[in-house]
């Protein structure tokens, strides 16, 4: 199995960005699917995105596609969320997420093996 850290959460102004990571230690990281959520407060977890093995395959759903971007780096087990032009509304705890398939329909169930603890990020006007 595989733990998942999350760090980089943090408050920022509407407009700005923030990077979350996502360390992961156990099995071999690159062996691993990668994919991020949110849940902001009274709201269901919502998908963010995926990354497959290698970085070459990644899936946004619309509302964050050209606004965060999602990379990975294997030789460092880490996972990253870039998030740039932040909206009050994209305030949430946001997960990573681990799974053994790229299978887009499960990942927007929030369908993955491990999970991480989240991180709060804050967007203030």
């Amino acid at each position: 199995q595989v733990q998942l850290v999350e760090s980089g959460g943090g408050l920022v102004q509407a407009g700005g960005s923030l990077r979350l990571s996502c360390a992961a230690s156990g099995r071999t990281f690159s062996t691993y699917v990668m994919g991020w959520f949110r849940q902001a407060p009274g709201k269901e977890r919502e998908f963010v995105g995926v990354i497959g093995r290698s970085g070459t395959m990644i899936y946004y759903p619309d509302s964050v596609k050209g606004r965060f971007t999602i990379s990975r780096d294997n030789a460092k087990n880490t996972g990253y969320l870039q998030m740039n032009s932040l909206k009050p509304e994209d305030t949430a705890v946001y997960y990573c997420a681990a799974s053994t398939t790229y299978i887009i329909g499960s990942w927007t169930k929030g369908v993955a093996d491990y999970w991480g603890q989240g991180t709060q990020v804050t967007v203030s006007l």
